[in-house]
């Protein structure tokens, strides 16, 4: 069986294609570029132009994300972001219990896994502070790619507010002082691990799962390896694509068995 997994995202859409339990394609598609050129409106939902992203046709799609209550994706059935991101990271990682932490382009949220099953869970989508919207905020700001931003974090300047907009007014302050682009790129790391740090405290666990995109941001690995609490902590292959996997992941287990 040929599953294709979407996950819209507020910053991109993730899709692969799984056959049975192997990939056989993955994308990440920018998420204005994808509406503009991947899909179109019909019938009250979104048609996806399969044609132009699939090579061969798919028995069944599944569908989550940040877009999945605004847009109903024709022809495919939906989970919560929840239910996919937790299936994926259970798949990915062999793990049954553990904390899942996901940041996204606009929202973070922390959940405690327990026999392969979500036992409790935190949501932050209040503010971009806490999301990778604020760490491409700060390396624009700073002149710098995010890339090369999220490699630092030794020494980090300290940034206070808990408002993304007033932690901008903070590092420009830190800027007219004179710190070194190391520090102040290191300070604006350690500022988004400050955010969730007490969420990651309230869940008892020894291992801990980091996906989404932000799970790339080798810095935010060092904190919380350095200063989690987590014996164990898993980044998986493809961290940016975990909802998308826990689509496919979620369909390989609710199959009908053949005949």
């Amino acid at each position: 069986m040929r599953v294709l997994g979407i996950d819209l995202g507020s910053r991109f859409v993730k899709m692969v294609v799984y056959n049975h339990r192997d990939m056989e394609l993955n994308k990440v598609i920018d998420t204005v570029d994808f509406y503009r050129n991947y899909s179109r409106p019909d019938k009250g939902g979104l048609l996806i132009d399969l044609d132009k992203i699939l090579a061969q046709p798919v028995d069944r799609i599944v569908s989550t994300g940040y877009g999945r209550n605004n847009v109903r994706v024709l022809g495919a059935e939906v989970i919560t972001e929840l239910k996919a991101h937790a299936t994926g990271a259970v798949f990915q990682t062999g793990w049954q219990d553990f904390v899942l932490l996901d940041i996204g382009g606009q929202d973070s949220k922390v959940m405690l896994i327990e026999n392969g099953a979500i036992a409790d869970m935190v949501l932050n989508d209040k503010c971009a502070a806490s999301s990778g919207r604020y760490l491409e905020n700060m390396a624009v700001l700073l002149n710098i790619s995010l890339q090369e931003m999220t490699g630092y974090y030794r020494d980090p300047v300290k940034l206070n507010s808990t408002c993304a907009v007033f932690a901008e007014s903070e590092l420009i302050g830190c800027i007219s002082e004179g710190e070194s682009i190391e520090k102040l790129c290191a300070g604006v790391n350690y500022s988004l691990y400050n955010r969730i740090s007490p969420i990651l405290k309230r869940f008892n666990s020894e291992r801990i799962v980091f996906v989404g995109g932000v799970a790339y941001n080798k810095a935010l690995q060092q904190f919380i390896r350095l200063e989690g609490g987590f014996r164990e902590m898993a980044v998986p292959r493809a961290p940016q694509l975990n909802g998308a996997i826990g689509c496919c992941s979620y369909a390989a287990d609710t199959a009908e068995p053949r005949l």
